[in-house]
């Protein structure tokens, strides 16, 4: 049986105000990378829907990325295009970022070039396209951030 339930705005918004607050708590006990993976399942939850609140995990998301952890730099070299979106207003990047990702073929990918660590978007991937994309940081800032990001040759989930 199907319950149909109508939560009002001001309810949500409430709820992702907790949200935030427990995401925070979890990322500044240590666990940031399991915070981001809960926002970004929150993000694609509500982004089509209610884009202010997804804008709002965004912003955590934002915040989680700066919890350092342990990274490794690659160099390796590539031939795929490049997507800078530095110039471009933050409110559109991600929305740019996932259209050049859907144009993709399978087996295909391209260098994102960006200011800042664009993890947040990792977890927003991880959430709407599990198994279906490859994320290698080529770069790891401190001012550009190059991240090649791939259509994998798997299917989705069913």
């Amino acid at each position: 049986m199907k319950i149909d339930v109508a939560v009002s705005i001001e309810s949500l918004e409430r709820l992702t105000t907790v949200l935030i607050g427990a995401l925070g708590a979890l990322g500044a006990a240590g666990q940031p990378e399991s915070a981001n993976r809960l926002a970004g399942q929150a993000w694609v939850a509500l982004r089509r829907e209610h884009p202010e609140q997804a804008q709002r995990i965004n912003a955590v998301m934002h915040k989680l990325a700066q919890i350092p952890e342990p990274t490794t730099e690659h160099t390796m070299p590539t031939t795929d295009s490049q997507l800078d979106v530095r110039t471009e207003p933050p409110a559109r990047r991600h929305e740019l970022i996932f259209d050049t990702y859907d144009q993709l073929d399978p087996g295909a990918g391209f260098v994102l070039v960006n200011d800042h660590d664009p993890k947040p978007l990792y977890y927003q991937f991880a959430a709407e396209h599990p198994g279906q994309f490859s994320w290698e940081y080529l770069e790891q800032g401190p001012t550009v951030w190059r991240v090649r990001i791939g259509r994998t040759d798997r299917p989705g989930p069913a």
